[in-house]
C-alpha cells in the first residue's frame, strides 16, 4: 500500500493526503502534525486512528482511537462501531470509508481512500474529508465530517452528521478510547484535577469501571467555549515495567501529551465522562502503576454537524500543561 504524500495543492501548509496510487494509505492530516487513519491500517476496524509523530512516535505507532458510538432517540443504549459485526462482510467491526462529500454513501475500498478537499475557510486554509460508516444495528447511519485547519497543526475538528435514512439519534458519542496505552491518570477541571484513585479506589479486575461524570459547569469554559484535557502522572511513561506476557502494543513510547477535547458550542445538558481499566483491554495484563482513564469522552444531545476538537500537545512538566491547554481554548 502507498504512502499519503505531502503536498500544497496551492496552499502554504504541506498537507498529508493519500496519494494517487492504485492502492493508497487512507490517512490524513499534517505532514509534521496530528494525523487520522482508518483501516486497514494497523489497529481494528470500526475506529478512526489518531497520530501523534511530533511526539517522536514511529510512524506507524497511534496514539489512541476514536469510536462512533449513537444512541438513538428514545434509548440509552449505544451503537459500537468498534464491535459490532459488519452487515457487509460479518467481519468485526463496522466498515469506514472515506469520501470528499457527505452525501457519497456508497461504500468504498478502503486502500482507495479519498484525497480530501482543501478549501479557505475564514481566510484559514483547511482539509477536510468525510468517513462513512454502514448503518448500525439500531439504525443509525451517520457520517463523521474530519477537518484540519493550517494554523492549528496538533488539532483535529469531527463533526457528526444523519445520512439519509437513520434513524433519529439522542447523540452520537464520539469517545478517545486507548487512555490507557498513554496512561492517562490525571482529569483537569475548572477548579480541581480528579484521578482515578479516587474515583474507583481499590478497583481491579479485567473490566471497565463504571463512568465518572461530570457536568459542564465542572468544566473550563472561556468565551463560551468548553475544555477539558487529561495528562499522564509519571515522569517517564516509557520507562515503565510491564508485567511478563503485556503485549508490545501497549507499551508507551516518544514524549508525554496532554489530550484534549474543545467544544466550540456546548449545550447546557453537556457532559464529559470518563471510564477506568486495571488491565489492559483484551488481556488480564495489569497497567503500570494502577488503574488509568481508557475511555474519554463529551456527550451532548445529537445537533447535526456539532463540531468536537481533539487536540494532543507534548508536555515535559506540569509547568507546559496550562500553556498547552491555552492554546486550544479558541477560536
Amino acid at each position: 500500500m502507498a504512502h499519503t504524500t505531502a503536498g500544497t495543492d496551492g496552499f502554504s501548509e504541506p498537507w498529508l493526503r493519500p496519494g494517487g496510487a492504485a492502492l493508497a494509505e487512507p490517512r490524513w492530516g499534517f505532514a509534521d502534525g496530528l494525523q487520522v487513519g482508518l483501516h486497514p491500517l494497523r489497529g481494528p476496524r470500526g475506529l478512526l486512528r489518531v497520530y501523534a509523530p511530533y511526539l517522536g512516535h514511529p510512524r506507524d505507532r497511534l496514539l489512541n482511537f476514536i469510536a462512533v458510538e449513537p444512541i438513538p432517540q428514545g434509548a440509552t443504549e449505544r451503537g459500537y462501531s468498534e464491535l459490532e459485526n459488519s452487515a457487509l462482510d460479518d467481519a468485526p467491526g463496522k466498515r469506514f470509508w472515506s469520501a470528499d462529500t457527505p452525501d457519497d454513501p456508497a461504500p468504498r475500498d478502503p486502500r482507495r481512500p479519498a484525497r480530501g478537499v482543501t478549501e479557505r475557510i475564514d481566510g484559514v486554509e483547511h482539509l477536510t474529508v468525510y468517513v462513512h460508516s454502514e448503518r448500525f444495528e439500531n439504525g443509525a447511519e451517520v457520517v463523521v465530517r474530519v477537518r484540519f485547519r493550517a494554523d492549528r497543526p496538533h488539532e483535529v475538528s469531527v463533526a457528526t452528521s444523519l445520512r439519509e435514512g437513520s434513524v433519529p439519534l439522542e447523540s452520537c458519542v464520539l469517545t478517545a478510547t486507548m487512555g490507557n496505552f498513554a496512561r492517562l491518570r490525571r482529569l483537569h477541571l475548572r477548579d480541581r484535577v480528579v484521578t482515578p484513585a479516587e474515583l474507583w479506589p481499590g478497583f481491579t479486575g479485567t473490566g471497565f469501571a463504571a463512568h465518572g461524570v461530570f457536568k459542564r459547569a465542572d468544566l473550563v469554559e472561556s468565551g463560551g467555549t468548553i475544555s477539558v484535557w487529561a495528562t499522564p502522572d509519571e515522569a517517564a511513561p516509557h520507562e515503565a515495567e510491564h508485567a511478563e506476557g503485556t503485549a508490545e502494543h501497549w507499551r508507551y513510547t516518544g514524549e508525554k501529551a496532554v489530550q484534549g477535547w474543545r467544544v466550540p458550542e456546548p449545550s447546557d445538558e453537556l457532559r464529559v465522562l470518563v471510564n477506568g481499566r486495571w488491565a489492559y483491554w483484551a488481556s488480564a495484563a495489569p497497567v503500570p502503576g494502577g488503574v488509568s482513564y481508557e475511555n474519554f469522552e463529551v456527550v451532548e444531545p445529537f445537533r447535526d454537524g456539532q463540531e468536537l476538537v481533539y487536540w494532543v500537545e507534548p508536555f515535559r512538566s506540569d509547568d507546559d500543561v496550562a500553556p498547552a491547554a491555552a492554546r486550544h481554548l479558541g477560536p
